[in-house]
C-alpha cells in the first residue's frame, strides 16, 4: 500500500463534488434535508470518507444545487458539473494540453486546494480539484 500512497501520477483519484442546476437552490436543499436527511448549509452538503490507501486522510465530496442559469458552469450548457479529485494537477494539465483538451483557465490556488476547469468532448465543463494536504505538524485530529 505504501507505493500507492506515494504515487504522484497525474490522474483522477475520485469524485470531489456534484453540482447541478435547480430553479430554487434553497428549497431544493431544504427538500433534501427534510426528506433524505442531508445536513445542508448555504453551499449544499458535504460527505466525508476516508482514503482507502491512507486511512488517516479524510476526503470530502461536495453536493451543491446551483441557481439555474448560473454562469459557474459556462461555457457548458449542461445542467450539471462534476468536480473530480486529482493528484498532481500541474502534471495533469500539462498532459491534457498535450492531448488537445480544452483547458478553460489557469490553475487557481486557495487554502483548501487547487482548481482548474476543462471541457470534455461533449461540452461538459469539469472541475479538477487537488486538495492541499493539511500541515502534518497540525495538532488537529479527525473526529
Amino acid at each position: 500500500m505504501e507505493e500507492q500512497k506515494n504515487d504522484t501520477t497525474p490522474k483522477v483519484t475520485g469524485i470531489g463534488g456534484i453540482f447541478f442546476f435547480t430553479e430554487n437552490p434553497k428549497e431544493t436543499r431544504e427538500w433534501y434535508s427534510q426528506n433524505l436527511g442531508l445536513e445542508t448549509n448555504d453551499y449544499g452538503s458535504s460527505f466525508e470518507s476516508r482514503n482507502l490507501h491512507n486511512p488517516e486522510e479524510i476526503n470530502t465530496l461536495q453536493w451543491s444545487p446551483f441557481k439555474k442559469g448560473s454562469e459557474y458552469f459556462s461555457p457548458s450548457t449542461k445542467e450539471f458539473m462534476i468536480n473530480y479529485r486529482v493528484q498532481n494537477i500541474e502534471g495533469l494539465v500539462k498532459n491534457l494540453k498535450e492531448n488537445g483538451v480544452t483547458v478553460l483557465d489557469d490553475i487557481a490556488t486557495y487554502e483548501y486546494g487547487k482548481f482548474v476547469h476543462i471541457l470534455d468532448p461533449e461540452g461538459n465543463k469539469l472541475e479538477l480539484w487537488e486538495q492541499i494536504d493539511a500541515d502534518p505538524n497540525d495538532e488537529k485530529t479527525a473526529e
